[in-house]
């Protein structure tokens, strides 16, 4: 039996190359995604949060629509760090971030 986490790391990894394989702009070889979920989860969980209530004057009056700046940046960083996850600009890796939320969406509706 896999347990939780585990599904939703491989889940995860594919909706990256679901939305590399959608997206000009994004390219991820296999070993990247997994990489690069590992990274990105990461980034998430310690660097995403700081920027989020440090960017919250900007956020509260864009009505939330900055958070998406702040996801692509996450993205961005990741492309920067990881061999094998190449987004070929800051624009794309905003609307990377909108998709790949997308695709994992319609991931985890499926499986649940």
């Amino acid at each position: 039996m896999v347990h939780g986490w585990v599904l939703r790391w491989l889940l995860n990894i594919l909706a990256i190359v679901l939305t590399a394989a959608l997206l000009p702009g994004f390219e991820v070889t296999v070993w990247g995604a997994i990489v690069g979920s590992i990274f990105l989860g990461v980034v998430n969980a310690i660097i995403r949060p700081v920027l989020l209530l440090l960017t919250l004057p900007i956020n509260v009056l864009s009505l939330g629509l900055f958070t998406f700046v702040v996801n692509g940046f996450m993205f961005y960083l990741t492309n920067v760090t990881v061999k094998g996850f190449e987004i070929t600009s800051f624009w794309w890796a905003i609307l990377t971030a909108v998709v790949l939320s997308l695709v994992s969406f319609v991931i985890s509706f499926v499986v649940d």
